[in-house]
């Protein structure tokens, strides 16, 4: 009798979490931080306002829960993009080729992705640059991880595994990502060569040494 009601309990205080940052989230991205009230957050989400402070204790910290709990989302994304095309392949630059094209994809159709980057852009004055500094890190940490197992397997040179997880960020999805007016068949088509181009020119920069003097034409 008691697990069964401990279990409503727990529950109950979840689902009004999650009603609670479905609301922040919708106000947020609407009206803005500023703007948003507490007050129209607990009407939003259909609880008292006393739960919202219970739970958050304040707008600041609710707002980091937000973007924490939509964050996650988008970590799952480069997750599965990991496991689908990191672990096992027969060629680097395919694979990681075609882990940047099933981000892009999978982002380009995800609200919460959209939502992240227009919280994060929006929020930036809000959100403390050491909490920004942990969603960065968040993002990159699968691929550092693997980029570090590249470089012990003698598939990367990578003496500093994060910076070049920044550089294949910006010369791949990022890049795309900052492009306007993708649209329709030309976005593709777009969307594969910058990616192409930009694995290859990474790996230009952090192929091994052996391999890129194989690549080099003789005279």
């Amino acid at each position: 009798m008691d697990n069964t009601e401990n279990k409503k309990i727990r529950k109950g205080s979840s689902d009004k979490r999650a009603k609670i940052i479905a609301a922040a989230r919708d106000l947020f991205l609407s009206d803005g931080f500023d703007r948003s009230s507490v007050d129209a957050v607990a009407a939003k989400a259909g609880v008292s306002k006393r739960t919202v402070y219970d739970y958050y204790g304040d707008k600041q910290n609710l707002l980091l829960a937000v973007v924490e709990e939509t964050s996650r989302a988008v970590l799952d994304m480069i997750k599965q993009g990991i496991s689908d095309y990191l672990w096992e392949f027969e060629d680097l630059e395919q694979a990681l080729i075609l882990f940047c094209e099933q981000f892009v994809a999978s982002a380009n159709g995800s609200s919460d992705y959209s939502a992240l980057i227009r919280l994060v852009t929006m929020e930036a004055a809000n959100l403390p640059s050491s909490f920004l500094d942990k969603l960065d890190n968040a993002t990159e940490e699968g691929i550092i991880r693997r980029f570090t197992e590249f470089g012990e397997a003698g598939l990367l040179d990578v003496p500093d595994p994060v910076m070049a997880t920044k550089h294949f960020a910006a010369l791949t999805f990022l890049l795309v990502f900052n492009q306007p007016g993708r649209t329709g068949t030309m976005e593709k088509e777009q969307t594969k060569r910058i990616i192409t181009e930009g694995v290859r020119v990474f790996l230009c920069a952090y192929a091994p040494r052996t391999v890129q003097n194989e690549n080099q034409p003789s005279y």
